[in-house]
Parts: structure tokens; sequence; C-alpha cells
């Protein structure tokens, strides 16, 4: 999906303290986009949506059992293609009920 559809109007960026996501150039870069970042603790369960998509395609290609690369491409940009705008906003809206059950959990793992 793309992002444009989403019509998101938020300017906060979750990320997981991926080394990419924490690097000066990439700090450099979302403060002069004027992004604000959540500051997220080390170790913390992935709470990012995205995972919850990656999911999806995982599970599409497994069900495929494609047998060569290009069996695999065309299974994950079907996979891909078929994930909806709607999808997208209830896995956005559910971020304060992903961070309260991480929050009573202690940081630990959660259903999410």
């Amino acid at each position: 999906p793309r992002l444009a559809h989403l019509h998101l109007h938020s300017t906060m960026k979750n990320k997981n303290n991926d080394p990419k996501h924490t690097s000066k150039r990439a700090k450099s870069w979302f403060q002069t986009n004027k992004i604000n970042v959540m500051e997220w603790p080390a170790q913390s369960p992935d709470l990012n949506p995205i995972e919850n998509l990656w999911g999806d395609i995982k599970n599409a290609v497994s069900e495929a059992k494609p047998r060569n690369v290009n069996e695999l491409w065309n299974v994950v940009k079907e996979s891909w293609s078929v994930i909806t705008a709607e999808r997208c906003h209830k896995l956005v809206d559910s971020m304060p009920h992903r961070c309260e059950a991480v929050i009573k959990n202690c940081g630990h793992t959660t259903k999410y």
C-alpha cells in the first residue's frame, strides 16, 4: 500500500533502535524534516505495525511454496498488493493498545 492513500497526518515515527535508524545521518534527516521520533528502549518488543504486514507476506510465501526466485517475487508482489488501507489503519490505530500492553508487561513480549 502507498502511504499517501492512508492519509496519515502525524509526523511521529517509531524506530526499533536498528543501527540504520540511529545513525548520525538518520538522526539528522529526521531533525531536518521535522519528524518527531518516539524513543524506543533497547531490547523492547518490536511494536512497529509494519512487522505485521511482513508477517502477512511471510505467511503468503509459506502457503504458496514458490519453487524459484520469480515465483517468490510474484507471491511477494501479489501479497503486498492486496494489503488494504483499512488493514494499515487498524494496525496504526492499535498503537496505544500495543504501548499499554508493553508497559503493563514491563517491556516483555506481548500478543502483538
